[in-house]
């Protein structure tokens, strides 16, 4: 009878353990799955945010040219009218 009670305690322990383990196991997969699923997002925004400011900033210049050039026009455009005045 003993043998019996031992042997159902010492499968007990290791069912107890061998969850454990499996837990353990699965916590750490799932830990490494959310830190790379949260890298991929964390670089997904970055290169996103990038693009955005290059936009933004291609953007910028563009309006800065055409407003240079439109103020470089009026004032060739002046300089003309001045000397056919003259």
């Amino acid at each position: 009878m003993l043998m019996v009670e031992v042997l159902i305690i010492v499968m007990l322990m290791v069912i107890v353990v061998v969850m454990v383990v499996v837990m353990v196991v699965v916590m750490v997969v799932v830990m490494v799955i959310v830190m790379v699923v949260v890298m991929v997002v964390v670089v997904m925004i970055v290169i996103i945010f990038m693009v955005v400011v290059v936009v933004i900033v291609i953007v910028v210049v563009m309006i800065v040219v055409e407003l240079v050039m439109e103020i470089v026009v009026m004032v060739v455009f002046a300089v003309i009218m001045v000397l056919m005045v003259i």
